[in-house]
């Protein structure tokens, strides 16, 4: 008996409902973006390691999915180092390609060797799956569909604004509530100089992005592994827990680095962000988060994060400024700022809170019933006519009983079916029957598209 196939963990298939949905998100963030002049590009799933690796820190190397080289890939490996059983040495040797963690960096590698043909400031999204070796877990997948948007060649801070007002317009779209999280790295920075921990500014940032997930305790023990004192872990507790507004937490941090110029430039950033977003009048929430540090080392200044108010369930969209993250590529100069849509989390959380559009996931709304094949010639001239009105519209394709084709029809939830029998051949027209009602009633061509686009 053959085995029953399977996917691999944290991978899934689409149903057609499920396909509907998902292009239903997709369709309305695209529409947004578009709305404030991005365009769209797409960059292949396998990147070089060249590419990918150093960008992410540490943990991002550590998740990374490499792909084995073509051909005879063990023909520059001996025997010995086999033997040896070092697993970073080898897949240096054996694999040249990844596919794509993010789509952030792969987008800086096409803007640099695009860079010719880009005008500045160049904004683009860009919707494609990614991948993560990750351990697999309720709303955490290893492969992905991510939905970025970034702006290159301006450091304006108008753009962060912007991404703002995206994001607020997407979540108001979809009607889910959501709070948007804003922080600064600089303001990070800022804090570990003040608290004499320059020099750990990484550790720092990768531990407290953690503080939703391990709590507090948990932090400070990570913190203390990597180096950091008694004193230095003490320090930071007051600066992490600080509550209020987000223009008291913005002074009270102010006057805590006034010792650093880089966490007041931070502050300063910031303050220039939330303020311009006061005029705007945002749907959601925005709340300055000084715990918020997105552990992704290419991040230089304004941080984002988005949060489902309704549902339980990690980060739905995040970003942030990354001035230095084309230099890695030998183009240095071109500031970036960019968010990313998390479209499975969004997926699940629309599906939690039933927000999808019932136009947006019908799929046919019209089935012409099959008696056979006078019936049917007598049929298709008003399916083409029905199509060429913008209805979705089916024949079934066998005579088969009435039952069977009825039955087909509430499966896939088509509201109306059409049927012609002799009597109404005879009077050139249709018996229209409405699936949710049950009423029938005999039209023409023309009236029966007027009653399903209605």
């Amino acid at each position: 008996m053959a085995q029953k196939p399977s996917i691999p963990k944290g991978t899934r298939d689409f149903s057609p409902l499920e396909m509907a949905k998902r292009n239903y998100i997709f369709d309305t963030i695209k529409q947004v973006y578009q709305l404030y002049g991005f365009q769209q590009i797409e960059t292949p799933a396998m990147e070089t390691l060249g590419t990918l690796m150093g960008k992410y820190g540490e943990e991002g190397d550590k998740l990374l999915f490499k792909v084995l080289n073509s051909g005879d890939f063990l023909n520059k490996v001996s025997d010995e180092e086999l033997q040896e059983r070092n697993a970073l040495h080898l897949a240096a040797k054996l694999c040249e390609k990844g596919l794509r963690y993010d789509l952030t960096v792969p987008f800086a590698r096409y803007v640099v060797m695009h860079r010719e043909e880009l005008q500045l400031p160049f904004k683009r999204y860009q919707m494609q799956p990614v991948w993560r070796a990750d351990r697999p877990q309720k709303g955490r997948y290893r492969e992905f569909w991510q939905f970025d948007g970034d702006i290159v060649g301006s450091d304006s801070l108008l753009n962060e604004v912007e991404l703002m007002q995206i994001v607020d317009t997407v979540f108001s779209r979809f009607g889910v509530r959501v709070q948007i999280k804003i922080n600064n790295r600089k303001i990070l920075t800022g804090i570990a100089e003040v608290i004499g921990a320059a020099d750990k500014i990484v550790d720092i940032t990768v531990a407290i992005d953690k503080l939703d997930k391990i709590g507090i305790d948990n932090v400070n023990e990570e913190l203390r592994a990597d180096g950091l004192s008694d004193d230095q872990i003490a320090k930071l507790q007051p600066i992490i827990s600080l509550e209020g507004t987000n223009d008291e937490k913005l002074n009270t941090i102010a006057s805590v680095l006034q010792e650093s110029e880089t966490g007041l430039k931070g502050v300063e950033e910031t303050r220039f962000i939330l303020d311009t977003l006061k005029t705007l009048g945002l749907k959601n929430e925005i709340q300055l988060d000084l715990t918020l540090a997105r552990g992704l080392n290419y991040y230089t200044g304004a941080i984002f994060e988005v949060k489902a108010l309704d549902v339980q369930i990690g980060s739905i969209t995040g970003g942030g400024r990354y001035d230095n993250l084309t230099g890695i590529f030998g183009m240095p100069g071109i500031s970036g700022v960019g968010i990313s849509f998390g479209v499975d989390r969004i997926f699940d959380v629309l599906n939690a809170l039933d927000c999808y559009p019932k136009d947006a996931v019908n799929g046919t709304q019209l089935l012409f019933i099959n008696f056979g094949d006078k019936e049917t010639a007598y049929c298709l001239p008003a399916v083409a006519k029905a199509r060429a009105a913008g209805i979705r519209t089916e024949i079934f394709p066998d005579s088969s009983k009435m039952k069977k084709q009825m039955s087909y029809a509430n499966a896939k939830q088509v509201p109306y079916v059409a049927l012609a029998g002799e009597n109404e051949m005879a009077e050139g027209k249709l018996t229209l029957k409405n699936m949710q009602t049950g009423d029938q009633q005999l039209v023409t061509i023309d009236e029966l598209i007027k009653i399903v686009n209605s």
